[in-house]
């Protein structure tokens, strides 16, 4: 055969391939050859420069060199960055990104672990309907009773997502606080507490937000109002932010402080075992913590905005 019909040959055998989407079993009949010889032709087109493949990053997002350099100082398994909005939105931004992962990585029979939190309930409140998974099942990591923060409740944000994806949710009756760390442990031997955080600790992915540091959290507002100022165990070389309700150091460990000895909460080691761990964060306000966060290995999965990205770049681990 000439160079110029063997070259011709495999521009046909590559059109009807790629072009036309024809099995290779069709393309050997109609040139009345072994399905073996069209597979050997194709392989040489690809090296021959007769098909070259393009990868469309388009719609890899505008930050994926960002979430590269993220990736690689923290070792995480993915990193998506968002467009940096006002804070009154940026909440909202952040949550329709972890909805949208969510709804790409869930499996049929996953077990989904679940915190508290404005973002996470974005996160559910912007999951699509379309993603229907009868069989999921969503778990509180957290508790939370009584009318404050109602919605952003780690029960309600499992009982959103179940509604919205057709799943299951299950509940978990206790109270974010106990009066002290005595009352916790009898708590946390009840039976239908420990079944649920049991259940939570065989999680396949777990979504959490993450507080910053104490002068700027949720929680401290909500219940250590006073404490903050008054009380060095909860000042900013000792906490770096929050996650699960847990204070952290700036390592990423339990920081030692009375309210972590009263919060119902997974245990963060635990939390460390789950395979899947999304945080979903960001604000300046909140770089000590997704810091530490990260440090400490809490999370292995980070959704956040350019900015807050940007300034952890600039962090020391």
């Amino acid at each position: 055969m000439a160079l110029s019909d063997d070259k011709r040959l495999l521009v046909e055998i590559a059109s009807l391939y790629y072009e036309q989407r024809r099995t290779q079993e069709e393309i050997a009949k109609k040139k009345n050859i072994s399905r073996s010889l069209v597979s050997k032709f194709l392989a040489k087109a690809r090296n021959e420069g007769i098909i070259e493949f393009t990868i469309n990053d388009q719609y890899a997002g505008p930050f994926r060199e960002l979430e590269e350099q993220i990736k690689e100082k923290y070792s995480l398994d993915e990193a998506v960055c968002v467009e940096s909005t006002d804070h009154s939105t940026q909440v909202k931004v952040l949550g329709i990104a972890a909805a949208r992962y969510l709804s790409r990585i869930l499996k049929p029979t996953d077990i989904v672990a679940v915190s508290s939190g404005t973002t996470v309930y974005e996160a559910a409140e912007n999951y699509s309907k379309q993603h229907q998974l009868p069989n999921v099942k969503f778990i509180p990591l957290v508790g939370g009773l009584g009318t404050e923060h109602l919605t952003i409740q780690s029960n309600r944000v499992c009982e959103l997502l179940a509604f919205k994806s057709g799943g299951r949710s299950t509940e978990l009756h206790a109270p974010i606080t106990l009066n002290d760390s005595e009352a916790k442990k009898i708590l946390m031997k009840q039976s239908f507490i420990k079944k649920v955080l049991d259940e939570a600790e065989k999680a396949n992915v777990a979504l959490v937000g993450i507080g910053g540091t104490p002068i700027y959290s949720t929680l401290t507002n909500a219940y250590l109002s006073e404490k903050i100022h008054n009380d060095p165990a909860y000042s900013e070389e000792k906490i770096s932010g929050d996650i699960c309700y847990n204070f952290i150091d700036h390592s990423g460990k339990v920081a030692k402080c009375a309210w972590n000895d009263r919060v119902v909460s997974i245990d963060l080691d635990k939390l460390k075992r789950i395979p899947c761990r999304i945080g979903v964060s960001g604000g300046n306000e909140k770089i000590s913590g997704i810091n530490a966060a990260l440090t400490g290995q809490l999370i292995n999965v980070l959704i956040t905005d350019e900015k807050t990205g940007r300034g952890l770049l600039g962090t020391s681990r």
